[in-house]
């Protein structure tokens, strides 16, 4: 895990294994359905730029459902599916919406 205090969304989305390749991240942020949970303010993402820190929530469409999860930790590297999965916590989508 890494020991940076924020990484940019699209680079997470990635290593988080949401996504296979940046493009495919920012694409997803771009469309415009994307919204960030940060200290309690909800926000549109519109650029892939944005960074994310543990504690955060992320709010997006993926594969025809609506999937909320939040930021548990940063990653150096794209690993395995199940070091991915330590990177983030499933929150109740319909409630974060």
């Amino acid at each position: 895990m890494s020991a940076a205090v924020r990484q940019r969304v699209d680079v997470w989305l990635v290593r988080a294994r949401f996504v296979k390749t940046r493009g495919a991240a920012a694409r997803l942020v771009a469309e415009g359905g994307m919204r960030l949970v940060h200290n309690g303010l909800t926000r549109r993402l519109e650029k892939p730029s944005v960074e994310v820190e543990p504690g955060d929530a992320l709010l997006f469409p993926l594969r025809g459902a609506l999937r909320a999860v939040r930021v548990q930790a940063l990653a150096e590297r794209r690993g395995p599916a199940a070091e991915a999965r330590l990177l983030y916590s499933e929150l109740d989508a319909d409630a974060l919406a």
